[in-house]
């Protein structure tokens, strides 16, 4: 391990100390932080659909002048309950003692028509009354937007990592086949140590690149006020960002790196890693096709199915609850993947890097003994 760990801390600090690793966390960062910030700046006037059932309307204007209200009136709580199930009201005051909604109420909206109750109660009768009764007619939604748009940022955020940090190694092991500099670093050190200490070293800096988002993004939002809105269960969701990206980037990685060491010319590594750059691509759509329906048969079943399951179960974890138990099969499923891709690929990099000039055919390199 020691040579793997020497080779893995020459590309860190050599990537690291770049103007174009600098510039570019820091551009990330102030895009981050401001993304975080931009529902502050566009945010429109709250817009609330509200109804009645035998009950009078209340004042909300004058407690809150900056949101619309608009009212409705139902003949009976049936014809309510539907229309609040069918979203055409957020929320319905039945009898003047209790309101129903979809799922818990909006935090904001509960607040008004508590505190406008309670003081058109105490202006009529000047007594104590109770607050009202909040009733959920159907599933909580409260955070349903918000796991949507987490769930989206995740794919973007894995998907622009994961391939820029694929196609980093895939121009390392090139260019270092390129110049035979490849050919003094194995006098030094074994294939599988250089191998995987350009994947780690890379890896790190991909690792730097996500902590900054998820740093500046969590901190820039409570800081904004928008992560009142976050889902329960934040923790969970970045520490399997972390683990997801790990797992995939592993798996990709360890794939260019055999794919490029096939080829001597950084103008040839376009051809050779198209296969792999589709599969990161499907992988993707597939992803982004769970944001919308992250409870669907296709989305469960690839959830499983490595590398496809490191960009959508995580889409699936911020999206929705996810049994425990199926995070871990997925997990397993991907491990065990990474760990026959890393087979195959010390395979395919120890006996075509050395091999320089025209490009190798894989299958060669594959029956070589």
């Amino acid at each position: 391990m020691n040579g793997l760990m020497l080779v893995a801390r020459r590309e860190i600090s050599t990537q690291i100390r770049t103007k174009a690793f600098i510039v570019g966390l820091a551009i990330t960062a102030v895009l981050v932080g401001a993304l975080a910030f931009a529902p502050k700046f566009f945010d429109t006037p709250d817009s609330y659909a509200l109804g009645t059932v035998h009950s009078q309307q209340l004042p909300l204007e004058a407690a809150a002048p900056d949101a619309e209200f608009e009212w409705r009136s139902f003949p009976d709580e049936k014809a309510a309950t539907e229309a609040v199930l069918d979203g055409d009201v957020d929320a319905v005051l039945v009898n003047g003692t209790k309101v129903i909604t979809d799922g818990e109420i909006e935090t904001e909206l509960g607040v008004l028509l508590q505190s406008t109750h309670r003081e058109a109660k105490l202006g009529a009768a000047g007594v104590r009354i109770a607050p009202l009764q909040m009733e959920s007619v159907g599933a909580d939604t409260r955070y349903e937007a918000a796991r949507t748009g987490i769930a989206v940022v995740l794919v973007l955020v894995l998907f622009m990592l994961i391939i820029g940090q694929v196609m980093m190694v895939a121009m390392g092991v090139v260019e270092e086949k390129g110049s035979r500099i490849v050919e003094i670093l194995l006098s030094a050190v074994r294939p599988w140590q250089l191998l995987g200490g350009k994947i780690v070293g890379l890896g790190v800096l991909g690792l730097i690149n996500l902590g900054t988002i998820l740093v500046v993004g969590l901190g820039a939002s409570f800081a904004s006020g928008f992560a009142a809105d976050f889902p329960p269960g934040m923790v969970g969701i970045v520490a399997g960002v972390l683990l997801w990206f790990v797992l995939g980037y592993a798996f990709f990685a360890t794939l260019a790196a055999a794919l490029s060491s096939l080829v001597s010319r950084q103008e040839e590594v376009g051809n050779v890693m198209t296969p792999l750059t589709m599969l990161i691509m499907a992988s993707y759509f597939v992803a982004f096709y769970a944001t919308n329906d992250p409870t669907g048969t296709v989305a469960t079943i690839v959830s499983f199915v490595p590398p496809f399951s490191s960009m959508v179960m995580p889409v699936r974890m911020a999206a929705t609850e996810v049994p425990m138990w199926e995070v871990g099969v997925s997990v397993v499923l991907m491990a065990l993947a990474v760990v026959g891709t890393l087979t195959f690929g010390a395979k395919v990099y120890e006996r075509a890097v050395l091999r320089t000039g025209a490009r190798v055919k894989l299958g060669e390199v594959l029956r070589a003994k």
